[in-house]
């Protein structure tokens, strides 16, 4: 049996780029009874950005409500709050101190961020360490990541290389990435890849009205409602048909095509799409933030089964160490 660990920072609730990208496809590794996953709401991360503690605590508990409305069964898998495990910020001491500052300076992640943000704290340089930390914690085997991570798990796998060989033990399992070549681009309501920092996502456990009216800021072009449309440049048709099946897909594409047809119908598509495919997922999300003590006993179920994975970890390292 695999085990599997991937987490989703609570800087906002989860967007239909993270949901369609990696919540979904997470969900759907989960169900196969050869694997063992492990998902934690990544607060720790967060911090990084997200400064307002009663926001990352909604945010916390937006996306672990999202992980359940999704189908996560937390009773064959392991759902938490990294802080809860607070464990893994003295793995990440431990760490640090076996990784060079010059490998460091060569995270893309932290050139990236530090080039487009104010605040460049020291949690955005040593990020990398506690993303190690986070893996090496549960003796994970399998971590699914975009390309764009890929070299944080190059990090991860030195590391504990380099440990398991200082101390002539295996101390830690030395994980391998899962990269998904076709993984999805999804578009936000300005054609640049859908991000919170970009304020270009779309959260589709809004109200309807609210929705609606985030759909309808999808930029397009200004292609009269009588002539015929190009689909493959319309950022509205690029997200339908990330959802739809081959035959609506279809059907969509023709009605472009043949004019008489203007955006602000392919916007009431889309909008109808999202709301039928999420039906009960929307629904599932509302019960579950309005049912906070439910949310918190479903993350203790976690910390729980977390922790009886991580105290032994931890518990070997130290005494590797000499602690």
């Amino acid at each position: 049996m695999a085990r599997i660990l991937t987490g989703i920072q609570s800087t906002n609730i989860p967007h239909l780029g993270n949901i369609l990208g990696a919540l979904s496809p997470a969900v759907a590794l989960s169900k196969n009874p050869n694997n063992h996953c492990i998902y934690f709401i990544a607060d720790l991360h967060s911090l990084t950005s997200i400064k307002d503690a009663d926001f990352r605590k909604e945010s916390a508990m937006a996306v672990a409500a999202t992980w359940l409305a999704f189908g996560l069964d937390t009773d064959k898998n392991i759902l938490f709050r990294q802080s809860d495990v607070p464990e893994v910020c003295e793995l990440t001491w431990y760490l640090g101190c076996f990784m060079s500052y010059q490998r460091l300076q060569l995270a893309h992640s932290f050139k990236d961020k530090s080039e487009n943000l104010s605040d460049v704290n020291a949690g955005l340089f040593t990020y990398p360490v506690l993303m190690a930390a986070d893996i090496l914690m549960y003796d994970t085997e399998i971590v699914p990541v975009g390309k764009d991570q890929k070299q944080h798990i190059e990090f991860t796998r030195d590391l504990a290389e380099k440990i398991n060989h200082q101390y002539n033990q295996e101390l830690f399992v030395v994980p391998k990435e899962q990269i998904d070549e076709q993984v999805m681009v999804v578009p936000g309501t300005d054609g640049r890849k859908m991000s919170k920092s970009y304020s270009n996502f779309i959260n589709i456990f809004l109200p309807e009205k609210e929705l609606k009216k985030v759909i309808g800021s999808i930029v397009t072009d200004s292609t009269p409602l009588e002539e015929p449309k190009n689909p493959d440049t319309c950022n509205v048709f690029a997200l339908y048909k990330l959802i739809a099946n081959a035959e609506q897909t279809n059907v969509l594409r023709e009605k472009y095509l043949a004019g008489n047809f203007g955006y602000g119908h392919a916007k009431a598509a889309l909008l109808e799409l999202l709301l039928d495919y999420y039906r009960e997922p929307r629904t599932r999300y509302n019960e579950l933030m309005n049912d906070r003590g439910l949310l918190e006993a479903e993350l203790k179920k976690g910390e729980d089964k977390a922790r009886s994975i991580a105290t032994p970890v931890l518990g070997r390292v130290r005494t590797a160490l000499g602690f």
